[in-house]
């Protein structure tokens, strides 16, 4: 099958009014972070309930930066879920502190609150939660317990922008809280993210952490007083971000009138496991449903191969972290969060993007009916 007759899993929408956008900023011959990137910061604040906003090149680097400005190094230890992507758990390692994980709520897939506290140590400095598929963690919950603990959280929202919480904007409240902009989120700017911060104390350090350290003075001179990255995001990339803002809310009901239609035509009988049917809240960056791989004897492997000989991409998100080989090295092993390893190992995630039609739904859903009858036992 011909690669453009395959319905892939997520596609960007981008408008000509930002392609021309950008052309502009290739023509005025500033490409690196300049105007556009003070731009997309000012209109993401006022998003944001008017909190600071960093705007940096990917969401990792946000997690980078938040624990470094939370003050996480080495001995410290950081709760989080095994159910995410790995650079969730990856930047605790580069930190030098410890990754911590907590097994994922089997219903939410969201790390399991009711286990965070048998995890904590004199050790534990700070939780990262991960709002998979966009779903958010019970930030009423969560915040209560970091603030009995004297923890700080930082919010793993790369998958929640547009999401809310009891009718708030996610990142418009709580403590450090990073975004992707990553080509297959709800909004994108090619590759990027920011950093919301609680409030102005830490801009200056942040600012100096995304570039080298460094701090210019009027007269031509810097200087650097603390080891930052190469993090800043370019103007190309700011630009597209600027463009796709204004779509973000129909971005999101358009997701959402997907969701539901994969929801109203799968059913709850349809042999798959479906996800939590949240439609006020999540901004369902993805629709993921996981496999009866013990009634089926073909792997999801085949499974994903023979969907995509019927022209449709699916994807995989998240195996479990604790299993990938550096975690083995640090002594995880099968079996020690079940629930994460059940959904990691049997999760696939379908075609879902503002783009999409009603019909191509029912194409999925269709191609899904076909191959789950072929793959049973």
């Amino acid at each position: 099958m011909d690669i453009m007759d395959i319905l892939p899993f997520t596609r960007p929408s981008i408008d000509d009014q930002t392609i021309e956008a950008v052309t502009g900023v290739l023509r005025s011959g500033w490409l690196t972070s300049g105007p556009k990137v003070q731009a997309l910061e000012r209109e993401l604040s006022a998003l944001l309930a008017g909190r600071p906003v960093r705007c940096l090149n990917s969401g990792t680097a946000a997690l980078e930066i938040a624990l470094d400005l939370a003050g996480i190094g080495p001995g410290d230890e950081v709760i989080t879920t095994p159910l995410s992507w790995v650079a969730t758990a990856n930047v605790i390692v580069l930190a030098g502190a410890t990754p911590v994980f907590v097994d994922a709520d089997p219903v939410t897939r969201n790390i399991d609150l009711d286990k965070i506290e048998a995890a904590i140590t004199k050790r534990t400095r700070a939780i990262i939660p991960v709002d998979l598929a966009g779903l958010p963690v019970d930030r009423d919950r969560l915040y209560a317990i970091a603030h009995k603990h004297q923890l700080r959280v930082i919010e793993d929202a790369c998958q929640s922008f547009g999401s809310s919480w009891r009718g708030k904007p996610i990142g418009s409240f709580g403590d450090l809280v990073a975004f992707s902009f990553h080509a297959n989120k709800n909004i994108t700017t090619g590759e990027g993210g920011c950093l919301v911060l609680p409030d102005d104390s830490q801009t200056s350090l942040c600012e100096r952490l995304r570039l080298q350290g460094v701090v210019r003075h009027a007269d031509g001179g810097m200087e650097v007083d603390v080891a930052g990255g190469k993090f800043n995001l370019t103007d190309i990339a700011a630009a597209i971000g600027l463009g796709q803002l204004p779509h973000l809310a129909a971005f999101t009901e358009r997701r959402r009138h997907l969701a539901r239609r994969y929801f109203d035509l799968l059913g709850q009988n349809s042999g798959f496991g479906l996800p939590p049917a949240n439609f006020t809240d999540s901004n369902w960056h993805m629709f993921q449903l996981t496999l009866p791989l013990a009634n089926m004897h073909a792997s999801r492997g085949e499974f994903i191969a023979r969907m995509r000989e019927r022209g449709i991409a699916l994807g995989v998100h998240y195996p479990a972290i604790h299993l990938f080989r550096l975690y083995r090295g640090m002594g995880h092993h099968e079996g020690e969060f079940p629930h994460a390893e059940a959904i990691g190992s049997a999760t696939i995630t379908l075609p879902l993007f503002p783009a999409m039609t009603d019909s191509d739904v029912d194409r999925v859903c269709e191609a899904l009916r076909l191959t789950l009858k072929e793959s049973l036992t």
